[in-house]
């Protein structure tokens, strides 16, 4: 199966092999799989996953001839099997490392935050929310938190540092550096498409 690519294949025959996953058709059991995936970005982005759960279960069971509810139930299984957690222990696992942060991390986080201006200014520029959401994902990877709380702890940190807020000084930088160069490549594609024609007309 391409979509399995990196899960072992025990992950796959445990989510194969779970009491819902057994009766699944190759079809069925590639969606569901794939929505697995989707349930864990949502838990590491968030820590929630209750609402994406039930809206990817009335989905995935639309054109079945199972329910909503037994669509979780095999959703849950196929989860289980592919990460070797529930998801609501992927969700407690995440709190109780976030709650249990040392303070040797914070110097992480404020470094994380501070870098938030360099990822706008550097290389190809990039709005705040861009750069804001790369640093969270990192800084999330890094310290086994969800992107939500990185977010939160970059917040809280930074004001503390420069008694400013995070959002408010990524979006002067990106007012200084990033929007001048989108404007400048907005410009440059309107003045392609108006060269266009002529181009054609005299390519004709």
């Amino acid at each position: 199966m391409n979509d399995t690519i990196g899960a072992t294949p025990a992950n796959v025959q445990a989510a194969r092999d779970s009491f819902n996953g057994r009766g699944l058709t190759e079809t069925q059991f590639r969606e569901g799989w794939a929505i697995a995936g989707v349930l864990h970005a949502a838990i590491h982005h968030s820590g929630s996953f209750r609402e994406k759960l039930t809206d990817y279960a009335h989905v995935y069971a639309r054109d079945e001839k199972f329910d909503a509810l037994k669509g979780e139930a095999i959703l849950r299984d196929l989860y289980q099997g592919r990460y070797d957690q529930t998801l609501n222990a992927t969700r407690e696992a995440l709190q109780t490392t976030q709650e249990a942060l040392p303070e040797t991390a914070q110097a992480r986080v404020l470094a994380a935050a501070d870098g938030i201006s360099v990822k706008i200014k550097e290389g190809p520029t990039q709005p705040f929310y861009q750069a804001y959401d790369k640093a969270a994902v990192s800084l999330s990877q890094e310290l086994g938190i969800t992107q939500k709380g990185a977010k939160s702890l970059m917040q809280e940190a930074f004001k503390a540092q420069h008694g400013r807020d995070l959002y408010k000084a990524g979006k002067e930088v990106e007012e200084a550096y990033h929007k001048p160069v989108r404007a400048a490549e907005i410009a440059a594609r309107k003045a392609e498409k108006l060269e266009a024609p002529g181009q054609q007309q005299r390519m004709g």
